[in-house]
């Protein structure tokens, strides 16, 4: 979890110490909101949160963000949030380093049916 010492969470670290694609690790949580550090490579699955927005933050890499009127393209230092119920299908055509914000329990896939869907509450 936190570094008792200083209250801090290094990132770098933190992502060194996992491989796999499509598998959001808890790094911290504030009230009822996880912050999760994934690694992603390829195409994930259209899917949708009905009931909450969800951030994506880019700290090493590209990714976009395909909505079904407009693609959102986004680089190392950018943010965006897809809001609740807007269907999305994220993606990264070399590795990429990101990380989610959103309500603790929420699900990956959302309802959608896919062998990418994660684990929940799995902290690094």
């Amino acid at each position: 979890m936190i570094n008792k010492k200083s209250n801090t969470i290094n990132f770098k670290n933190k992502l060194a110490k996992f491989s796999d694609y499509w598998s959001p690790k808890v790094v911290a949580e504030m009230n009822d909101y996880q912050f999760k550090l994934v690694k992603i490579r390829g195409e994930f699955v259209w899917h949708e949160h009905k009931d909450t927005d969800e951030t994506f933050i880019v700290f090493k890499g590209e990714m976009k963000i395909e909505l079904r009127d407009r693609t959102i393209r986004l680089a190392e230092g950018e943010m965006a949030v897809v809001p609740k119920g807007i269907q999305h299908k994220p993606s990264a055509t070399e590795e990429c380093h990101i990380m989610v914000i959103e309500p603790r329990g929420v699900i990956n896939t959302g309802e959608s049916d896919s062998d990418l869907a994660a684990a929940n509450d799995v902290w690094v």
